[in-house]
């Protein structure tokens, strides 16, 4: 997929709503991509959308040794990062570190990923929001540093994150990730045309459906003419 399209697809999908992601795959036979709700924006106006760029690390033993790590030191990571893609991460439940933050958040965002969804925490919250065209989600917010403590260990493979249907959802490099302040969808890059311009149709009459609600019309009538309320 070329960056045009990358950003076309971005466009389109930024004008709807995970619910209606949902609503859509749900149809489709794909009821459990949503990933778990408590993994939330740092602020209710984020969204999210693009291609996952995946990671996946672990803890590490208290004052263990630092190993090396050649797919991340010397930040050879930001070098595969690509334009419109979303930084996604398995922390591997590990809950007592930041595995994220303000200056990761910066050099990502400056090779131009548009956004982090970490099945983790992150740190650094006040710095990450002042970033610009810039969004971040995660299970929470904590201080401390994830150095000898955890941490990443491989990117672009597959990897499975917290799923709030089922038990995990896997998430193949270059499916697409969509967020706001609902939740996260996962959406297999198989069906992600067909995904979207059925969630562009629903789009379309709910909110056909929202302005003849807010006019005062009834709700039966609302749901008979535009089949959605």
């Amino acid at each position: 997929m070329t960056q045009e399209q990358i950003f076309e697809i971005r466009r389109r999908m930024l004008k709807c709503r995970s619910a209606d992601f949902y609503d859509t795959m749900d149809i489709m036979g794909y009821p459990n991509q949503c990933m778990d709700t408590r993994i939330k924006p740092l602020c209710d106006k984020m969204k999210v959308a693009g291609p996952a760029f995946t990671m996946w690390g672990m803890r590490e033993p208290l004052f263990g040794e630092d190993l090396p790590r050649p797919e991340f030191d010397g930040f050879v990571m930001f070098d595969r990062i690509y334009p419109g893609c979303v930084l996604v991460m398995n922390a591997e439940k590990d809950d007592a570190v930041g595995h994220w933050g303000e200056m990761m958040s910066y050099g990502a965002r400056n090779k131009g990923a548009t956004g982090a969804v970490i099945d983790g925490n992150t740190r650094d919250k006040e710095g990450i929001l002042d970033i610009e065209n810039w969004s971040c989600f995660a299970r929470n917010v904590t201080p401390v540093e994830s150095k000898k403590r955890w941490r990443p260990k491989a990117l672009e493979i597959p990897i499975i994150v917290s799923g709030t249907l089922s038990a995990h959802i896997t998430v193949n490099p270059g499916d697409w990730i969509f967020g706001d302040c609902d939740g996260v969808m996962v959406i297999p890059k198989e069906i992600l045309l067909e995904t979207l311009e059925k969630t562009e149709d629903l789009t379309e009459r709910e909110n056909l459906s929202r302005k003849a609600l807010a006019e005062g019309m009834l709700l039966p009538d609302v749901v008979k003419k535009y089949g959605r309320a």
